[in-house]
């Protein structure tokens, strides 16, 4: 998979802070409120079918290759050999003004180097013809810096909104409606047919792409459904003669086996999200399901959040976490994984998988990372978290003209090659005998590609969802999908999937305060006795609110 889910549970990317925007503007405050004190907004609903008419007109791309595994939709299909000729997805240079894109995209690793000092930048904007400036934020943290920048409205040219961000920001509908380019009629319908890579996307993708009731973004389809995995060093384990967990007591068990601090082996970095799958916790819209009677239920009040909420506080309580990932928010949990084997359980985004194991097995060569497999911890079937919402939206800022515009759709559309290009190979691998070496199998990324390459054009762009080839981890493809399709039969369903929802700012606002709450009792700093007040100040500051409107939501769609 290309890149991954969100990623806020190991922060320790820290670059490129938003200078001169101060921190008048965080995810608690109101966004675009001038100076009030509670963020104003009591949300909407709006009804996706009632927006096809705003819709690209799809076409498939001629000349498509045929997939060498099949996924369960919203899976995509997998790719275990590179195409052996490539095409050339689009014939004239995309940027025809030669003046410079400013653009911001998440990243969840060591912050690569800017334009003036890596190759692979430079020879992609050599291809567009137009040069691509970005700035490259923490994705731990890409929340606090886009709600200080849409405070401050002052947004790039290019504007990477991550899908699960969107919960996080008050008042966004708001925002874009302010900032942001209407590309209604740049991409509906016909129109779309100027950017064929575009309108090759998923329908269903472009549909949550609509805000105001106006085509106000470009989609990043997703690559895969899943939010989350649970990944061990199965190479640890068979070492220990411990075999991959398959239970919440096998589980637990194995984790006070191989901790060790005098080895300074720990076995977890903060697990909480897949505890709480594990406890079948429901996950749409951020924890909502819907009770027997009708009534949006949120996941703090059922039995199962505290369950989940015991089990991790006992982690925590005996040493099982990493003490970096204790005391700090900066702890390196994918390398004290992958690199160091100072955690044998990690909890991260799908899109990890891939990437690890290509850099890290080349000075550990028994270096073997699998997904725990999905257990219920109650009995029954296990519930996994899950949808096919776009990975990221990005935005096109208002005012440029309806030229640039133009120019920036252009570049969007290139970057969204699919596999078989050659634009799709520079984005992907970039320039041969540098970042890539030549394989049967495709190319094999350098150490230089590692260092350069953090999905920065796949993050304003898209492309039709497909995983691999990867030369340098052969089984990597296999293993995700069947990982995958097991998965996704277990996929929770969604009450709301018509239902494109702004949840009230308060609600917004309040979500990550109330996670912090939890997070101290996670860690000793409260007792859990406290929990029925958390919940209380949580309904009175946005939670009964946004019950309200997720209840109106399910009545107008006559569910």
């Amino acid at each position: 998979m290309t890149a991954h889910h969100p990623d806020p549970g190991s922060s320790r990317r820290r670059f490129l802070g938003l200078v001169g925007l101060g921190v008048a503007a965080t995810a608690t405050g109101p966004l675009l409120a001038g100076c009030s004190e509670k963020p104003a907004g009591s949300g909407a609903a709006q009804n996706l079918d009632a927006v096809s008419g705003l819709l690209p007109t799809r076409k498939d791309l001629p000349g498509g290759i045929t997939p060498d595994i099949t996924g369960t939709r919203p899976v995509p299909d997998g790719y275990t050999r590179y195409p052996a000729n490539l095409i050339d997805a689009v014939t004239d240079k995309p940027g025809t003004s030669g003046k410079q894109v400013t653009a911001m995209t998440p990243a969840w690793g060591p912050a690569p180097p800017g334009v003036a000092q890596s190759a692979y930048l430079q020879a992609v904007n050599a291809e567009l013809g137009t040069p691509v400036n970005f700035t490259i934020q923490d994705g731990n943290t890409y929340a606090d810096k886009l709600n200080a920048m849409l405070g401050a409205r002052d947004v790039p040219d290019l504007l990477c909104v991550p899908g699960w961000e969107v919960e996080k920001i008050p008042r966004f509908a708001d925002a874009i409606k302010v900032l942001f380019e209407d590309l209604t009629d740049h991409l509906s319908g016909d129109a779309a047919a100027a950017y064929p890579m575009l309108a090759s996307f998923p329908t269903g993708a472009w549909r949550r792409a609509v805000w105001n009731e106006r085509l106000m973004s470009v989609p990043n389809p997703t690559d895969g459904p899943f939010p989350w995995a649970l990944f061990t060093r199965k190479d640890v384990l068979d070492a220990r003669g411990l075999a991959v967990p398959a239970n919440l007591d096998d589980l637990l068990a194995a984790a006070k086996q191989v901790t060790d601090p005098a080895r300074k082996v720990w076995a977890f970095n903060d697990v909480f999200a897949m505890i709480q799958m594990f406890h079948r916790v429901p996950g749409h819209k951020g924890g909502w399901r819907v009770k027997s009677d009708g009534t949006p239920e949120f996941k703090y009040e059922t039995p199962e959040f505290r369950r989940a909420l015991e089990v991790m506080a006992k982690i925590y309580a005996d040493g099982l976490v990493h003490p970096d990932i204790v005391a700090s928010k900066g702890a390196d949990a994918k390398q004290l994984f992958a690199k160091n084997g100072a955690i044998v359980f990690l909890q991260d985004g799908v899109g990890f998988w891939q990437g690890a194991q290509a850099e890290h097995q080349k000075t550990n060569p028994r270096l073997n990372i699998q997904p725990v497999p999905i257990f219920s911890a109650t009995g029954g079937d296990p519930l996994v978290w899950g949808d096919d919402e776009p990975i990221s939206y990005t935005f096109v800022k208002k005012g440029l003209g309806k030229d640039r515009v133009q120019e920036l759709l252009r570049i969007i559309n290139w970057c969204s090659a699919p596999l078989g290009s050659q634009e799709a190979q520079l984005r992907d691998f970039g320039v041969a005998g540098k970042h890539h070496t030549p394989s049967p199998n495709g190319p094999v990324k350098t150490d230089l590609a590692f260092k350069e390459i953090a999905n920065q054009y796949f993050f304003i762009s898209g492309r039709n969802p497909t995983i691999g080839p990867f030369p340098d981890t052969p089984r990597f493809v296999p293993d995700v999908l069947a990982y995958s399709n097991e998965m996704v039969k277990h996929m929770e369903p969604n009450p709301w999937a018509g239902v494109k929802l702004e949840m009230p700012a308060a609600y917004k606002a309040n979500q990550v305060p109330t996670e912090d709450k939890f997070t101290d009792v996670l860690r000793g700093r409260r007792p859990l006795a406290d929990v029925d007040a958390i919940v209380k100040e949580w309904k009175a500051n946005g939670g009964e609110e946004a019950r309200k409107l997720l209840a109106d939501s399910l009545s107008k769609e006559g569910r």
